[in-house]
């Protein structure tokens, strides 16, 4: 039998305790330890300067999210009423082609080093990689810039939790909400980074997206709002779908910006049903009284309008030859 050594006062109950616990061949302890808390499930956190505001965004978009397996991140910046909202927005996505923005952004502050324009050829090549979402221009331009190029961009715009895709893989590059929220920003607001005409350049691009793509955060967007967005949507092994879309909404009044990063969607279409419930929650309480878009910016697409970017995965498939 084991020795057991009691050290320390015990109480005469406690004692007796012990006794009949041994008595019964086992070790019941008098105050068992505090199994550790679980951690908190991430909650969508909001302030604003107007009164009751933030406290409505935070249950509507949390009331959007409700019951959905997705995994989503949201940042919210609204300059009218100095409103944030922010959920996961540190969390690592693989970006899909929502880096196409960072790409061009990259290209035009590079340029603007040399104090040079775009050549035609990069003209047509970035306005297939936004209005199109064109993956093989988008190759181009990476291979074009390079890391040393693309991560100078990254510093000198402090995105700081943005990491370039390995090689090809842009769609593989890391980012997170409050980076991509910092990018919109720095594009819709007047900094030395970027040039008032590469701003602009870049807003033209993201307000010419095709019909086809026009879908996530522009659904319930008010009709007197400019739409400028880029979406992105990647399948890979695990996490299942990730789906994005990032937009910025100017003009008559309105200078907000919304950013929805999602994986762990099992299908396509769970993550864009997903960002425009949020989408349609925010647009909606930053504009109570807003007439809604009457064109269809929001139909969502039964199969990707297009090609799925590069990753490993995709290239290990292509490499298999094909059996009869």
């Amino acid at each position: 039998m084991t020795n057991l050594r009691i050290s320390g006062r015990v109480s005469r109950r406690t004692r007796g305790a012990l006794s009949l616990a041994l008595a019964a061949g086992v070790l019941v302890p008098v105050a068992a330890a505090a199994a550790p808390a679980a951690a908190a499930t991430p909650t969508v956190t909001c302030t604003s300067e107007k009164a009751g505001l933030a406290a409505k965004l935070s249950k509507d978009i949390t009331a959007a999210l409700k019951g959905r397996k997705t995994t989503a991140a949201v940042s919210v910046y609204d300059r009218t009423t100095k409103t944030r909202c922010s959920l996961r927005a540190t969390q690592k996505y693989d970006s899909a082609s929502v880096v196409k923005v960072t790409v061009l952004a990259a290209l035009l502050w590079d340029a603007k080093k040399t104090n040079r324009l775009l050549t035609k050829k990069e003209v047509d090549l970035t306005t297939a990689m936004i209005t199109k979402s064109d993956n093989a221009a988008t190759s181009t331009l990476w291979k074009q810039l390079g890391p040393t190029k693309i991560k100078g961009f990254l510093k000198a715009a402090a995105l700081t939790q943005t990491t370039p895709g390995a090689g090809q893989y842009w769609g593989l590059t890391q980012i997170t909400a409050h980076d991509e929220e910092r990018l919109l920003a720095l594009i819709t607001s007047k900094n030395t980074v970027l040039s008032d005409n590469s701003r602009s350049y870049i807003l033209g691009k993201m307000n010419k997206v095709v019909a086809s793509q026009r879908w996530g955060v522009p659904a319930g967007a008010p009709a007197t709002a400019t739409v400028q967005l880029k979406n992105g949507w990647l399948s890979r092994s695990t996490h299942g779908w990730r789906v994005h879309s990032i937009g910025a909404f100017t003009g008559k009044g309105h200078n907000y910006l919304i950013t929805v990063l999602t994986h762990d969607n099992k299908t396509m279409n769970d993550g864009v049903n997903t960002i425009q419930a949020v989408a349609k929650a925010i647009h909606k309480d930053l504009n109570p009284a807003a007439t809604k878009a009457k064109t269809a910016l929001h139909a969502v697409p039964s199969t990707p309008y297009e090609a799925v970017p590069a990753t490993p995965e995709k290239a290990a498939r292509e490499a298999v030859p094909a059996t009869r």
